[in-house]
């Protein structure tokens, strides 16, 4: 699909569906830029089009509701075939978020309805780089769909071959926020198609595979530690979730040096949990639904895919993602609960629960991270079920041993639309991860399982400011939404890329 920049006015562009912004009231009535009748993001295209825009507000058909939309088949004084009004809510609530959401949703009716091509008119104050950039990002995300394994070929005919993007002035800065949001939006896609392929086909060779590919296309080093490498580093809490399963693990390592660093000597760790597959283990889970582990590895394809835009967008700060790539299996090599194992970092780890391995790979990546040189760690994971029950499917869960760089990465993700909340991190919660026969146990219990398995993983970051992404919640839609389809999301990889753009070591 492709995107351009045009400067050719509304008037005159000829597309099959030419689409304008439309704004409506804000729900407690108190939103003044409304007031003006029927607002849109193309001056004068109520008069081009004879009053139309304004007999359907008056008609009630149409109120600028968010993602509403109502067509006009061949407007007079137009040169489209269809004119598109897209509802975009109140114009003082309207930013990047909303509009990454309308492109979307916009997108897919379109396509939906055989269309294969349109153009969308911002002028004035919407005009701007972040709308550009977020539409841009939109449209690309709503273009996912996680039907790559379907045969029927039917589903080649609706597709959006291009869609023009026409402002007064094709500006160079517009211009670049064009290419940053196309940038990003690929890289999501690229990670949302990781995480949508079976365990049958992408193992964990295979996603340490996609991972060298990618850096080699993008110019990242790329290192992948074997069974036999990781043995004798001592990755013992790793290689007791992999030994069930037939399928070898591997650890990738992806590395972004700047050719400018910035002056300080910081280095952005990015940690993503890789399980191919998790049936449990022994301890394993019900049938329903198991299907959906094949998502278990969101995390890796997240840091995967956020490395893959930094190439590319060229933060200043040094950034390496590490990807620890296992399957969990129950087999007569399997570990049992109460085998005990013991870290790279030295430290035993009594198994209570096979099922709780997630925390497991992750404790000996992050302390290989902090070992590597790493100075601030982030890490994502599909890591515990309890996060869903606290939050829902909207939010990812936050949980962090430092305030100042758990205060970045939530401002990243207010810029970038995706909702993190912060949860305690309290002392007290370490009573609950307690062993009569090693140092701690994988599991603290019924009660906080988010926040203990959370304070399992602080013990593995040895005092190096650290945050950790519950992204088990928010990783999968069970069901599309109108400006996303149904499976992976891809979201926390937006938070991550921005945090490495915007980084300032000095707050």
């Amino acid at each position: 699909m492709e995107i351009i920049l045009t400067s050719t006015p509304a008037s005159e562009l000829e597309t099959t569906a030419l689409v304008a912004l439309a704004f409506g009231k804000a729900k407690n009535g108190d939103d003044k830029s409304s007031d003006a009748p029927h607002e849109t993001s193309v001056a004068g295209l109520d008069t081009a089009v004879g009053g139309w825009v304004s007999e359907v507000y008056a008609a009630r058909e149409f109120a600028g509701k968010a993602l509403e939309t109502v067509v006009l088949h061949r407007p007079a004084g137009l040169k489209s075939a269809r004119l598109v009004l897209a509802g975009a809510g109140p114009k003082s609530k309207f930013g990047s978020s909303e509009a990454r959401k309308l492109a979307g949703a916009l997108l897919r009716k379109l396509k939906a309805k055989g269309i294969s091509e349109f153009a969308l008119c911002l002028e004035g104050d919407l005009a701007t780089e972040c709308l550009v950039e977020a539409l841009t990002e939109g449209f690309i995300l709503g273009d996912f769909e996680p039907d790559a394994h379907k045969t029927d070929p039917k589903k080649a005919e609706k597709k959006i071959d291009s869609i023009r993007l026409s402002v007064p002035e094709a500006s160079a800065s517009l211009a670049e926020a064009l290419r940053r949001g196309k940038i990003i939006a690929e890289a999501q896609n690229f990670t949302r198609a990781l995480v949508n392929e079976p365990a049958n086909l992408l193992t964990p060779l295979k996603l340490a595979a996609a991972a060298r590919t990618m850096a080699a296309e993008y110019d990242l080093e790329c290192e992948i530690l074997d069974e036999a490498r990781m043995k004798q580093l001592g990755f013992g809490a790793l290689l007791g979730v992999s030994q069930g399963s037939a399928e070898a693990p591997y650890f990738v390592v992806l590395k972004y040096v700047p050719a400018s660093p910035a002056s300080s000597d910081d280095h952005l760790a990015l940690v993503g949990k890789g399980v191919t597959f998790d049936t449990g283990g022994i301890s394993i889970k019900p049938s329903e639904g198991m299907e959906k582990m094949k998502y278990d590895m969101a995390g890796a394809a997240t840091v995967i895919g956020a490395m893959r835009a930094i190439a590319q967008l060229k933060p200043s700060i040094r950034v390496t993602a590490f990807a620890p790539c296992v399957e969990n299996m129950a087999s007569d090599r399997a570990q049992r609960p109460g085998d005990i194992v013991t870290s790279y970092q030295g430290k035993t780890i009594e198994v209570l629960n096979t099922d709780a391995e997630g925390r497991l790979i992750l404790a000996d990546a992050l302390t290989y991270a902090v070992r590597q040189g790493c100075t601030h760690l982030i890490d994502a994971a599909t890591l515990t079920g309890a996060i869903a029950i606290a939050l829902g499917h909207l939010y990812a869960g936050v949980f962090s041993n430092n305030d100042k760089l758990q205060s970045k990465v939530i401002a990243a993700g207010q810029t970038e639309g995706e909702r993190l909340w912060a949860f305690p991190m309290d002392e007290d919660y370490n009573d609950y991860l307690k062993s009569a026969f090693a140092d701690l146990p994988n599991i603290g219990g019924r009660y906080g399982g988010s926040i203990t398995a959370s304070k399992f993983l602080e013990n593995f970051v040895e005092s190096t400011p650290w945050v950790h992404l519950d992204i088990a919640s928010t990783a999968w839609l069970d069901d599309s939404k109108p400006h996303l389809s149904k499976g992976p999301t891809g979201l926390s990889i937006r938070t991550m890329i921005r945090l490495a753009l915007d980084w300032d070591a000095k707050n």
